[in-house]
């Protein structure tokens, strides 16, 4: 009698067990994954989830499909990332905006950025200064000295307020005691379609970005805003050697889970976007892009996250910058 009770309960306890502590334990991947960027396709940021996916979904067995949700300095995209089911089978990929720098510049998100699981840090690429074909400077000096002399004329670019390229010029105005016009697109993109078309003066874009047009000589380049020269323009100065040492500038595109994945499963994500950005052929396709390849561990890439927070929060509280 008592062993038919007991067996009963274990009955009871089996069927009581939640569908949820079931699907938990549902191998990963199951289903197709979804990369989320959030800038617009054709930029850098959607390049490096390519060649980041065409890798992984042969080492997962399962497709992966880029889905760009733009607008509002990637806060749309963001959301909508913060939001999905955190399997494992929605992960955001994104500029450093979103995960970092729009936390200190909104005064109010949809998201909590510091809820993201960072997993790794898929590349990162200095900014340079980047004019239209027929401004007339050919320096950094010589663009200093033409935007004093038609001060709040000259039109400056960027993915939105609060991007990397929109703060390296305010931090390039502070030091220069120039004034320029801000006009804010949804990405990089855009912003060097109206420069060819002769809409935008300056943009302080990444060199991936610039590098074609500058080699056809339809836009030009004047200084490279890291400690060292680019491999892919060896003849463009620093902006240390251009007289602006305090002027740098690089933008790096990660990885993250949504909030509430478990820790253990975006350490398996991490582990094999970190084996695919050491594999010779990545690296070789990085850095023909100018793209310095990244696969730092999550420990690692949160607190870079978290310095990137720190370092740009200085830049954009100095100039008082916010968006309701």
């Amino acid at each position: 009698m008592i062993s038919r009770v007991l067996r009963f309960l274990t009955l009871l306890a089996l069927l009581a067990v939640p569908p949820l502590a079931a699907s938990a334990q549902a191998p990963f991947p199951s289903k197709p994954i979804k990369f989320l960027v959030p800038f617009p396709a054709g930029g850098i940021n959607d390049v490096l989830a390519r060649i980041a996916a065409d890798k992984l979904q042969a080492k997962w067995g399962q497709p992966i499909i880029i889905e760009t949700k733009t607008g509002a300095n990637g806060n749309i995209g963001a959301d909508a990332a913060a939001h999905s089911d955190p399997d494992g089978h929605t992960i955001f990929v994104s500029a450093p905006g979103p995960l970092s720098i729009n936390q200190v510049l909104y005064k109010k998100l949809s998201y909590k950025p510091s809820d993201f699981l960072p997993m790794t840090v898929l590349g990162a690429v200095p900014n340079v200064v980047i004019v239209k074909k027929d401004l007339p400077v050919n320096s950094l000096k010589e663009l200093i000295a033409y935007i004093k002399e038609r001060p709040g004329k000259v039109i400056f670019g960027s993915q939105g307020n609060g991007a990397t390229p929109h703060l390296t010029a305010m931090m390039f105005m502070a030091m220069t005691g120039t004034q320029m016009v801000h006009v804010p697109y949804r990405g990089e993109v855009l912003v060097l379609q109206d420069m060819l078309a002769g809409q935008v003066d300056l943009f302080f874009g990444n060199v991936s970005a610039a590098l074609a047009l500058w080699r056809d000589g339809r836009v030009k380049v004047l200084a490279v805003l890291d400690k060292k020269r680019s491999a892919q323009m060896p003849d463009v100065p620093t902006a240390a050697e251009a007289g602006l040492p305090d002027l740098l500038s690089a933008g790096w595109f990660a990885a993250a889970g949504p909030p509430k994945m478990a820790p253990a499963l975006r350490d398996r994500i991490a582990k094999d976007f970190i084996d695919v950005l050491h594999m010779p052929d990545v690296i070789e396709k990085l850095r023909a892009l100018s793209v310095e390849p990244g696969g730092g561990s999550p420990a690692e890439t949160t607190a870079f996250i978290q310095g990137e927070t720190r370092r740009w929060g200085e830049v954009i509280q100095k100039n008082n910058i916010s968006i309701d």
